[in-house]
């Protein structure tokens, strides 16, 4: 028998994207449906969106969601079916999904995200004719209040099991109480166990309160978020629910990110053809300014924010530069921070190499040419760059966190002798421990045959959707049968 699944989210792979939550909802279809999973992506109608459609179908017209008008549609577009609220008083804008064009946000998030989840919860209840699913699967706040009109104002008797996925716990979505009343749900879901929180509507909250079963992307960022450190307020209800909360790491699309195979490389290359990465070395060290030479090549895309350890690496760049390596980054985020890293290009000319902002073409010729990749997140629900790098020899040097933990293999000294390593785990995320992880980097770097055996492991490792997928299925299966 086949599970039909509706996965709600507010961006996806290749339509919209602002970051990896994009990536796991464009590529779960595809990982679920060997394992008999149909899955339809429900998104909103933004500018990008309506215009990659093409010839839709009309599955339902609102005259008043939420007080506006709005249409549900269908249709297939980069081997997706899509579901599309279409609504233009609410997501027809300039801008991005979230925020206008100088990226503030939008005043009204709360109520267009909440339009969005009540159409989805007329989908997964067979409010809308010819529409029926046996699992609705939530990705993060936007989309976490579909569970909680599933719970409280279902369309119809039909209710699909509900899974909610937490990909960062940080963004909760919570809006004064003020919003409650345009919710139109009844007065029971203002309660601690409905969708009060704080004092206000909590949108993830309400979400984990009512999952049929809640994901984390990765086995320990679900342990963590148990933790006050990482629960981010919200640990008590993790532990409360403890027996419906699993972690699945996401996995990567080798159709995009395979070395032998990108076309943004000038020099495609596998496990056994290491030396040709060379010449992607090259090239590297002209697109950021670096001075040619032997020593390694620090990559870093991220955004700048104190979440991916970024201020701390700052501090570290000296050190970085004065034990030999070089630094080229790619991101975009707190001002502070991208003027701190031009300071510190300012005062290593040819060795620290700095671009503000974001070029996914970069962003593989710096994996395919760079020789580590640094990632001191403070906390990393999974993680997709360590993934890239694995796949690509750019060997990751890690803080021991999240799913940064469950994918790299510290190259310590039992694994070294076992000849299991793949990179460099370190913690805590303090000037003393990137210091320390960033000069174990270059030593080992400086022994070249170990340094190919941690870039030979990660790209022979199997990151892939195939693991992933088959979890995701197995999941929706033992919540189909339990309503049976």
């Amino acid at each position: 028998m086949t599970i039909r699944i509706l996965s709600v989210a507010s961006e996806a792979v290749p339509l919209i994207k602002t970051g990896g939550l994009a990536d796991v909802v464009g590529a779960l279809p595809a990982a679920v449906a060997p394992h008999g999973c149909a899955m339809s992506v429900m998104i909103p109608g933004y500018p990008a969106v309506m215009a990659s459609l093409g010839k839709a179908k009309l599955l339902h017209r609102y005259d008043d969601l939420l007080g506006h008008a709005a249409r549900l549609v269908r249709a297939s577009a980069s081997g997706l079916d899509l579901i599309v609220l279409d609504a233009p008083s609410l997501f027809a804008r300039e801008g991005g999904p979230y925020g206008d064009p100088v990226g503030k946000d939008w005043g009204d998030n709360g109520l267009r995200f909440a339009a969005f989840a009540r159409a989805a919860a007329d989908l997964a209840s067979g409010g809308v004719k010819g529409c029926t699913f046996d699992v609705v699967h939530a990705h993060d706040w936007q989309a976490a209040m579909t569970l909680a009109y599933l719970r409280y104002a279902p369309a119809k008797d039909h209710r699909a099991k509900s899974v909610m996925t937490i990909h960062n716990m940080a963004f909760q979505g919570h809006y004064g109480a003020e919003l409650f009343p345009t919710l139109r749900l009844p007065q029971a879901a203002w309660s601690i166990h409905g969708v009060e929180y704080h004092g206000g509507v909590g949108f993830l909250k309400a979400g984990l309160e009512a999952a049929d079963a809640i994901t984390t992307v990765s086995p320990s960022y679900a342990a963590e978020i148990r933790q006050a450190e990482f629960g981010m307020g919200l640990e008590g209800l993790i532990v409360s629910r403890s027996e419906r909360v699993s972690g699945i790491v996401n996995g990567i699309d080798p159709a995009i990110w395979s070395p032998e195979q990108d076309t943004a490389l000038p020099a495609p290359y596998s496990a056994k053809t290491l030396k040709a990465r060379a010449a992607n070395k090259r090239a590297l060290e002209a697109r950021f300014g670096l001075e040619p030479g032997d020593g390694p090549i620090f990559i870093v895309i991220s955004r700048l924010t104190w979440q991916k350890g970024m201020d701390v690496l700052e501090q570290q760049i000296d050190h970085l530069v004065g034990i030999g390596g070089r630094l080229a980054l790619l991101g975009s985020g707190d001002a502070a921070l991208e003027q701190g890293f031009l300071a510190a290009m300012a005062r290593h000319p040819g060795r620290v190499g700095v671009t503000i902002g974001y070029d996914e073409g970069l962003s593989h010729l710096m994996q395919g040419g760079g020789d580590a990749i640094l990632i001191p997140s403070r906390f990393e629900p999974c993680g997709l760059t360590q993934l890239y790098g694995l796949a690509y020899g750019c060997v990751p040097v890690v803080a021991r966190t999240g799913g940064l933990a469950d994918t790299v293999i510290d190259a310590n000294v039992a694994a070294l002798a076992s000849g299991c390593a793949t990179g460099f785990q370190f913690a805590p995320v303090s000037d003393a421990g990137l210091s320390h992880v960033i000069s174990r980097a270059v030593q080992l770097y400086a022994q070249s045959s170990q340094w190919s055996k941690l870039q030979r492991n990660g790209m022979k490792a199997d990151f892939s959707w195939s693991s992933s997928g088959k979890a995701y299925a197995d999941l929706y299966a033992q919540l189909t049968k339990a309503a049976t």
